[in-house]
């Protein structure tokens, strides 16, 4: 080989290092700082008749998660706007400590006046009501949530 190939070989060596390196750096701030979240939009005078709404309608429908069954038993989760993820990771809203549930397991979410639930590709699977669900499973006024060896109840 000549010294001019073997040269442009250490450089694409090089090359690919210090990319291997800057994407690593991204991923590790990512962790760090989260995302960004930006709000829009609304003005103060727009606000108050949709809190009113909001209000509204979390009054008719359930209101929280209550821990019926696991090692958790008793605890309790209020249901808002913001989506619920449940698992074994310390990022979840509801931190299980069940060798049965996947670090990210569930997610619970409302669609207007609608909740429901998806399985966020968990090995061992959620089941909503003794059925095995995968995404934009409904949720209603009692319905049974398992996750490993945890029940959760909507209420």
């Amino acid at each position: 080989m000549s010294e001019l190939t073997i040269t442009l070989i250490r450089f694409g060596v090089l090359i690919a290092i210090w990319a291997f390196v800057i994407a690593i750096a991204l991923v590790l701030r990512n962790d760090l700082y989260g995302t960004r979240v930006v709000t829009r939009g609304a003005t103060a005078a727009s606000a108050v008749p949709r809190e009113r709404a909001q209000r509204r309608k979390r009054a008719s429908g359930p209101t929280h998660l209550m821990v019926t069954d696991g090692s958790m038993r008793g605890s309790r989760i209020p249901l808002g706007d913001t989506p619920i993820l449940i698992g074994r990771n310390p990022e979840c809203s509801l931190v299980l400590s069940d060798d049965f549930a996947s670090g990210r397991h569930t997610r619970i979410y409302r669609d207007g006046l609608q909740w429901y639930a998806d399985d966020l590709g968990s090995t061992n699977g959620t089941f909503v009501e003794d059925r095995r669900i995968s995404e934009h499973a409904a949720l209603k006024q009692g319905s049974e949530i398992r996750i490993g060896q945890t029940v959760l109840e909507v209420r």
